[in-house]
């Protein structure tokens, strides 16, 4: 019997390590690694960079990107973890359509975020855009699947914890 695939999204604020975390839980879980944030059309990257918090309007073609590259992976029985904010209950509606997903969102307090930003070297998010995207999150709901992993232990720690959340999820 063929397994069928999985999809996990890595989701939450800037600043969590959702890169860091999907290419590591990747690796763990033997599954496709897709860098949400290289979908984005031109004009959101440079919206942002200008420190434009981006509407709702914005994210759609990039959310429908996502959702796309998904639906192609897991009807080739490809599994996925996927980089993307998810900010929105209505964002993960749109890609929970496209296939089964499990959400893994990273979360730390505001000011554990706003200084990892500050440290960032390179990343198009300027540490002013942090507040709209805490504004904007909304958690995960009761029906969702998916778990809230704190990312203030070490970065071992927290991909342990997510691949557990999805070992489980997934043997159910």
């Amino acid at each position: 019997m063929t397994r069928k695939p999985m999809h996990i999204v890595v989701m939450g604020v800037s600043a969590t390590g959702k890169t860091t975390v999907a290419e590591e839980l990747a690796k763990e879980l033997d599954c496709e690694f897709v860098e949400g944030d290289s979908l984005h059309p031109r004009q959101n990257i440079e919206k942002m960079e200008h420190g434009i918090p981006l509407t709702d309007e914005d994210r759609l073609p990039w959310l429908q990107a996502i959702a796309e590259l998904v639906a192609v992976k897991d009807h080739d029985g490809t599994s996925t973890v996927v980089t993307c904010s998810a900010l929105k209950r209505s964002y993960r509606d749109l890609l929970r359509d496209a296939a089964p997903t499990f959400f893994v969102h990273l979360h730390a307090p505001f000011e554990v975020l706003e200084q990892r930003m500050k440290l960032r070297t390179r990343h198009f998010m300027p540490t002013s855009m942090l507040r709209s995207q805490f504004d904007t999150l909304e958690d995960l709901g009761d029906d969702e699947e998916g778990e809230v992993v704190d990312v203030t232990p070490s970065v071992e720690e927290v991909v342990e914890e997510a691949v557990n959340a999805v070992r489980v999820h997934y043997a159910q």
